[in-house]
């Protein structure tokens, strides 16, 4: 049986305004342009923006998401998105075998949700970077108010307790963990989620996560991919919005991204597990009566308004977000999870 990876914002690929209240009002982001593709000078361009765009956002996301930012793993029509957010966390925890106490890399981090999971109910000693120096502040503030600790007791990097784990934070771009984390062989677990995309080098983001880790380390990725065997017309419409607006590295299918990593420093643990599409053995659109992308940000007019108020990558950035929708109900946007081990040595 196909397991079904859920995005929250995945869309019932027969969804039209007669079945969709919140259909009509996607029609808003017709009043504003979608601006041009903007090509990118450089990968330290790419990285600014990412950071500028996060440093901006972040907040009005909390608002809006609370305090997971990824995607969710739906298993009943009932399920909140809260509960499907962590059972996705659950379901790498379970591919990954990741013992209680691990100590965890978690890479693009966000505001620590998963940092903060981690620690509280797996025991872990969790490590979070972000590019963002605002999610940095976020996240200390959050674990803080969790952990029931004044946080202007909080010097900068320090870990702070959750139950039998631990949770801090790191300003900190995900290339430069090599220079940051000089010591091998100290990480259980290097775990990134939906980060891996926007990372420029991934030969040299494996190898630094493969130097990290102790031996039967484990490298956990969530993320999503573009299909297998795109024909270029599906992928002009479908998939270059999407990496053009949404500050994407060029995306790669599941089977591309399991090879360049088994190519590289570490064996296959868990194969990729995906959404599956409404193909004919199993309609992924029954387990997703929720729309995260239509009915809690596309619709809204307040962050249309944010979105303008950004400028043009502000507004690129929520466009790509109606790319996404498209792609995932029609199939050419695909979410996976896979897990990957540091072998032994000969």
């Amino acid at each position: 049986m196909n397991a079904v990876i859920s995005p929250n914002s995945v869309a019932n690929p027969m969804i039209n305004e007669h079945q969709d209240p919140s259909f009509a009002e996607l029609n808003l982001s017709k009043q504003y342009p979608t601006p041009p593709l903007e090509s990118v000078t450089s990968f330290a361009a790419l990285k600014g923006r990412i950071r500028h765009h996060y440093e901006l956002a972040s907040e009005y996301y909390y608002s809006l998401w609370g305090e997971h930012l990824h995607h969710g793993y739906f298993l009943h029509p009932a399920d909140t998105k809260e509960r499907a957010q962590t059972r996705l966390i659950e379901l790498l925890l379970h591919r990954a075998r990741l013992k209680k106490g691990s100590n965890v890399l978690d890479v693009g981090c966000g505001m620590g949700g998963t940092s903060r999971y981690l620690a509280k109910h797996h025991g872990c000693n969790v490590t979070g970077v972000t590019i963002s120096g605002k999610q940095v502040e976020m996240a200390v503030r959050l674990t803080m108010d969790e952990a029931g600790v004044d946080v202007t007791n909080n010097v900068a990097g320090d870990p702070m307790k959750l139950a039998a784990g631990s949770a801090r934070f790191i300003e900190l771009d995900a290339e430069e963990l090599g220079q940051h984390f000089p010591e091998p062989g100290t990480i259980d677990c290097v775990w990134i989620s939906e980060a891996m995309s926007h990372l420029p080098d991934k030969k040299l983001f494996f190898q630094n996560a493969a130097r990290l880790l102790t031996t039967n380390g484990k490298l956990v990725i969530a993320d999503w991919f573009k299909a297998e065997d795109l024909t270029l017309a599906q992928f002009e419409a479908d998939i270059k919005p999407i990496e053009g607006r949404f500050q994407q590295c060029s995306l790669k299918s599941p089977p591309q991204l399991a090879d360049s990593c088994k190519t590289g420093c570490f064996s296959l643990l868990s194969a990729p597990k995906r959404n599956t599409h409404n193909s004919g053995k199993k309609s992924a659109s029954k387990y997703f009566p929720k729309v995260w992308i239509s009915a809690r940000m596309s619709p809204r007019p307040a962050l249309w308004a944010f979105a303008f108020s950004q400028g043009r990558d502000g507004i690129a950035f929520l466009q790509a977000f109606l790319a996404m929708r498209r792609g995932y109900a029609n199939g050419a946007f695909r979410y996976a999870v896979m897990v990957f081990q540091k072998p032994v040595k000969d």
